[in-house]
């Protein structure tokens, strides 16, 4: 794999703000991003943050999953099932039960076909949530895997870091 080189990615700037999002807003935009170093890397990277926003800030995971998710879609979290319909079935549910789940992405990784999220997701705004990597696979603009990483954020840690501070404890 090549090394990442965090730096802003011009191609994901859709919003500056970072107050909390609530649904139906825009997600704010990433903390940091990879560079992305050809043009199709910087549509994956797009595409992906694109689809997340809409599916788990917007909470239209139907939509979402028409527009970017693929025929073929693979599915490597034990809870959902393979394809499309399967992933709007069940995060429909989800977003019924959970109104005020939010996701805030702190960083995107983008290496060819692959783009890494790591993100900060949380069922209510009080709800400490859980620190995600989620990998995507896309092929041909659509999205055809995904992999995930779910970690319940404590409440202290050992080092004084958050789970999602960079260089520095904030």
């Amino acid at each position: 794999m090549k090394p990442f080189t965090m730096a802003a990615l011009a191609a994901l700037a859709f919003s500056a703000a970072a107050a909390p999002v609530s649904a139906g807003e825009a997600a704010p935009a990433p903390t940091q991003t990879s560079a992305a170093r050809t043009p199709t890397e910087a549509e994956n990277a797009r595409i992906v943050v694109a689809f997340y926003d809409l599916a788990f800030n917007q909470h239209r995971p139907t939509e979402a999953a028409r527009l970017y998710i693929g025929d073929r879609y693979i599915q490597h979290n034990s809870a959902v099932p393979n394809g499309g319909a399967a992933f709007y079935g069940y995060f429909e549910g989800f977003f019924r039960d959970n109104p005020q789940s939010r996701a805030t992405i702190h960083r995107v990784i983008v290496d060819g076909d692959l783009v890494a999220l790591h993100v900060h997701s949380q069922e209510t705004p009080d709800d400490p949530g859980r620190a995600i990597v989620d990998i995507f696979r896309v092929e041909n603009g659509k999205i055809v895997e995904h992999f995930d990483v779910i970690q319940t954020v404590p409440a202290t840690t050992a080092n004084g870091n958050t789970m999602f501070s960079g260089d520095k404890a904030d």
